[in-house]
């Protein structure tokens, strides 16, 4: 028999017997796409056809599937690793249905060794900013629009308070008043100057977007300009196309920002806690319950710890909840996730004004 990546699937139905007959076209359509008394090969159907593993009563016409998918179908040329091809089985055309969500994935270690993960992790952040133990304070430069002269300007007032990670916000890209060859190291110089002036270590993290040429000479100039991170959106991206930058490219820890994350019916705990973490992400951004989103505190807890847990030879990433944060909130968040979190908080500390400096000494002192 062969090896098998074990997916496990959420399925809206009327009736155990409709759950289990979705399940099965779930394995059908996410390994050999045909029916499979047209299949002419035995050993077809034995170890490439999709199997149904086990489907269990969840909730009200609510049921999990979990569906064992050949390794054959995944991994490539001497095994090895297919990013792209591992995302088509996991969850290809069954995400066109709308009654089934992919919530979890098990790798075998023949795949998973494929995937190297965080290059950095937890502790990597923390050596680069000098924190061994508390949360990490970060914010973004805001709002897009602004010519690069004046992020720069921010950047140095908000450094000058000493917040650990200052990054772009997302939107920022290649907009005329405010290029990346302009805006970058402009705002580099800034926060070099910053730390200059006070003894401190702020990092920079510029938000990369464009094609993949783009994106490359993107990174090449960050790092020239000495940023200690980058900021990446890897759906927006593409996951394969992060993974081959990332591997071959970036020299730096990355934040992950969830960015059309929600544009597929991928469990959130999934997606930014195992997948992005899977691909390299050091430090996922995903939206905090109680801000501008809707996520349940359950969810955030379970993002947070699938982020966090022991797996494989995987560092463990630094969770980054985000979204409409408070500077009040950070006893609140520091409680529910703990020591080893990344408090994000922009448009509240945005709201000091000419008083950003002390704002941003406040909010760094409060989590000492």
């Amino acid at each position: 028999m062969t090896t098998r990546l074990i997916a496990t699937y959420e399925i809206s139905a009327d009736s155990p017997s409709q759950a289990l007959e979705r399940a099965h076209a779930v394995a059908l359509e996410q390994s050999i796409e045909m029916p499979p008394a047209a299949v002419q090969q035995p050993f077809i159907l034995s170890d490439v056809l999709g199997r149904v593993e086990d489907v269990a009563v969840i909730g009200e016409n609510r049921y999990r599937a979990r569906i064992g998918l050949a390794m054959s179908t995944i991994l490539g040329v001497n095994d090895a690793a297919q990013p792209m091809q591992f995302l088509n089985m996991l969850f290809g055309n069954s995400s066109l249905h709308d009654w089934v969500r992919c919530v979890d994935v098990d790798l075998p270690p023949a795949l998973l060794k494929g995937f190297p993960g965080p290059r950095f992790g937890i502790d990597g952040i923390r050596a680069l900013v000098k924190v061994p133990h508390g949360p990490i304070t970060a914010t973004a430069l805001k709002p897009q629009g602004l010519p690069a002269a004046d992020i720069a300007t921010l950047a140095y007032q908000i450094a000058l308070g000493g917040i650990h990670v200052i990054k772009d916000d997302h939107g920022m890209a290649n907009q005329a008043i405010a290029p990346f060859a302009k805006r970058v190291p402009a705002v580099a110089a800034a926060i070099r100057r910053a730390n200059l002036e006070t003894g401190l270590l702020v990092q920079y993290a510029p938000s990369l977007s464009g094609t993949p040429r783009e994106l490359i000479a993107q990174v090449t100039l960050a790092h020239n300009e000495g940023c200690g991170l980058l900021l990446a959106a890897p759906m927006l991206m593409g996951l394969p196309t992060f993974f081959e930058l990332l591997n071959e490219h970036i020299r730096v820890p990355v934040l992950g920002h969830p960015s059309f994350g929600g544009a597929a019916r991928l469990d959130p705990a999934l997606l930014f806690g195992k997948l992005y973490r899977l691909f390299g992400i050091d430090a996922p951004i995903f939206v905090n319950h109680g801000g501008r989103f809707a996520y349940p505190p359950a969810l955030c807890a379970a993002i947070g710890a699938a982020a966090r847990a022991p797996w494989a030879h995987l560092k463990p990433a630094l969770p980054v909840p985000a979204g409409g944060m408070t500077l009040a909130r950070v006893p609140e968040m520091r409680a529910f996730y703990g020591e080893d979190v990344m408090l994000l908080i922009g448009g509240d500390l945005l709201l000091a004004k000419e008083n950003i400096t002390a704002a941003a000494r406040a909010f760094v002192q409060s989590v000492r």
